[in-house]
């Protein structure tokens, strides 16, 4: 019997996500849960694309949590937690790319882990760069090296391919001045997914962090136009950003996670480039022997591409999708990628038995 599924949002994730779903031998789309009113009542195929499906998307959670899913794959916006709480409790496993990570250090993951408790249900925060890229990738490569002293896991993406203009303008304070954008919240809201991939290599290494953290924020501003999805970026104007986040060990960094959101890259001072390597996720394990990856295709070939359909909202998206049978049959509780087993995708419908 395949797992019950009910798809919480219809943003690119969850286009990405109904796609996936309906693809996966295991799995069954029974519900959709979307925040507009003009999508309220149609399709759940027809908002994500892929023509009908016969779900009928909802704003009505006590409608959804009736259908009585196995999962929820949860992914609005923004995280509320007490909609999570509700699920939870309701008995329906969730599986996010909006947090809990490894939140044990990070949140009060009380309330999360008693609602669990009451519904029997699971919790997996999952996703791709925090969510897989940042700490799933680099556990698994550390186990070809002894001694290791350092893991680095870095994106480094063109963001005009990211067709979220309130996100990017409103939130990553892209097109602002560098003074607004030096006051930006996204240090601690990125961080705190970030620090969550940090100490969740940390445990699994078996090294014992310093409380005290390292955040470094640095940008570039235009020299002329740049052309964006929030409009043209002016001179003077926030047009790159890095943002890097360690866990220390007697103050020396010892994993790293980092970001280089990029404007294209012409037109900004200081000049910055992705490098020849182009763009890319790129894991380092510094021990014996040092391992390098690069983890490439989850990129768009062009800004009109990825505005169309981007690879890394759906890997975001699949990444979550295909963990949904190893959720549902793990243990109560918030579950890490330490927890469950390894998990992997499924074939083309044409080479499955």
């Amino acid at each position: 019997m395949a797992y019950r599924v009910v798809q919480w949002a219809t943003g690119g994730v969850g286009r990405a996500a109904i796609e996936g779903i309906r693809s996966h031998p295991q799995l069954e789309l029974v519900g959709c849960w979307v925040h507009s009113a003009d999508k309220d009542g149609r399709d759940a195929g027809e908002l994500a694309g892929i023509g009908t499906l016969g779900v009928s998307a909802t704003r009505d959670v006590d409608a959804l949590i009736a259908l009585e899913p196995d999962c929820v794959v949860y992914s609005p916006l923004m995280a509320q937690p007490d909609e999570v709480v509700r699920l939870l409790e309701s008995g329906a496993n969730v599986v996010t790319p909006l947090g809990w990570i490894y939140p044990f250090a990070r949140e009060n993951v009380a309330e999360i882990e008693a609602a669990c408790e009451r519904g029997g249900s699971t919790l997996h925060g999952s996703g791709i760069h925090p969510g897989g890229i940042t700490e799933r990738l680099p556990l698994v490569a550390t186990s070809f090296s002894r001694a290791v002293t350092h893991v680095r896991a870095e994106e480094f993406s063109d963001i005009r391919t990211y067709d979220a203009p309130q996100v990017v303008g409103e939130i990553m304070l892209f097109g602002k001045t560098p003074e607004q954008a030096a006051a930006s919240i996204m240090p601690q809201i990125l961080g705190n997914g970030f620090y969550q991939s940090i100490e969740m290599v940390a445990a699994g290494l078996g090294i014992r962090l310093d409380a005290d953290r390292r955040t470094v924020h640095e940008m570039a501003v235009a020299t002329a136009p740049i052309d964006s999805p929030i409009g043209a970026i002016q001179p003077g104007r926030v047009a790159a950003q890095r943002f890097v986040w360690q866990g220390l060990v007697d103050g020396k960094p010892v994993v790293t996670a980092a970001v280089n959101w990029l404007m294209g890259e012409e037109h900004l001072d200081p000049a910055w480039s992705f490098g020849p390597e182009g763009e890319r996720f790129e894991i380092e394990v510094s021990g014996d022997p040092p391992v390098q990856l690069a983890v490439r295709g989850v990129h768009p070939e062009s800004v009109a591409a990825g505005l169309t359909r981007n690879p890394g909202i759906v890997a975001t998206a699949m990444n979550c999708v295909n963990a949904i049978p190893y959720v549902c049959q793990a243990q109560t509780g918030i579950q890490t990628y330490l927890d469950l087993p390894l998990m992997c995708g499924r074939a083309a419908p044409e080479l499955l038995r």
